[in-house]
């Protein structure tokens, strides 16, 4: 199976790293992290914290990202799915720290960008502290799938299939992250 684009890396064990090209200036793309509107868009809205240590929260509503209804096996995600989490680092428009769901197991993510000529920017997402394969694994996919829709949001294309994405990145990464 191959997927438009390259599918992330384990660099450790529990940290996956995956890069993306973004055809927009790095203004754009810091704006699409970081206002709940424009977050809402490929991946989750909800509040944003303004400062390191701040609590926000993230309000998943997967059924707006695209027009396909979620699998069967997906069903929780029809509704809405709140997440808190804490901003622990932010150094706009280079830098995003984020726990990943609140709470003593929380995991942590971070976006790293760096312009790339006047209208592209590189991303560069590392989540850490993943527990084992399986989280893993539905980390994997997930970014995966969401990162597909923000580069069509970033071009101003309507999204594509999230589900049927997800899905058969499910199975590349499943290949891959033995």
């Amino acid at each position: 199976m191959t997927t438009p684009h390259g599918l992330g890396q384990l660099i450790e064990p529990g940290t996956l790293r995956m890069e993306r090209t973004l055809p927009a200036p790095i203004e754009r793309v810091w704006a699409y992290l970081t206002d709940p509107e424009k977050r809402a868009t490929w991946l989750a809205g909800g509040t944003m914290a303004q400062q390191a240590g701040g609590v926000f929260e993230l309000r998943f509503e997967h059924t707006k990202l695209t027009d396909e209804e979620a699998p069967e096996r997906f069903a929780g995600y029809r509704k809405p799915h709140l997440q808190k989490s804490r901003l622990l680092r932010s150094e706009p428009p280079t830098l995003l720290t984020i726990s990943w769901d609140e709470g003593p197991a929380s995991s942590e993510v971070t976006f790293e960008l760096t312009p790339q000529g006047d209208n592209s920017t590189q991303l560069v997402l590392t989540h850490r502290r993943l527990a084992d394969r399986k989280e893993t694994l539905s980390v994997a996919g997930g970014w995966h799938a969401h990162l597909d829709v923000l580069i069509d949001v970033v071009q101003g294309k309507k999204p594509q299939g999230f589900w049927t994405n997800l899905e058969a990145v499910e199975k590349a990464y499943e290949a891959q992250l033995r």
